[in-house]
């Protein structure tokens, strides 16, 4: 299953990733706000959620292609 990450290059990947982690730029990115809202034990709709999973997907990705990379 990991071999699909194996012909995405890393320049696109980590450029994804990074727009998607600060992404909307103004006035917080989602992430961050997520993350606090699940600090603070609010993040309970399911929107909230998802989106939180929607802007961590490039990071897993990445992450996943990278430790694939280390083990090959």
């Amino acid at each position: 299953m990991l071999k699909l990450l194996d012909p995405i290059p890393y320049l696109p990947l980590i450029l994804l990733a990074v727009f998607m982690l600060l992404a909307p730029f103004r006035p917080m990115p989602h992430v961050l706000e997520k993350l606090i809202m699940l600090k603070n034990g609010t993040l309970t709709r399911p929107l909230d959620i998802f989106d939180l999973f929607f802007h961590l997907a490039p990071s897993a990705i990445l992450l996943l292609k990278w430790i694939r990379g280390m083990q090959s």
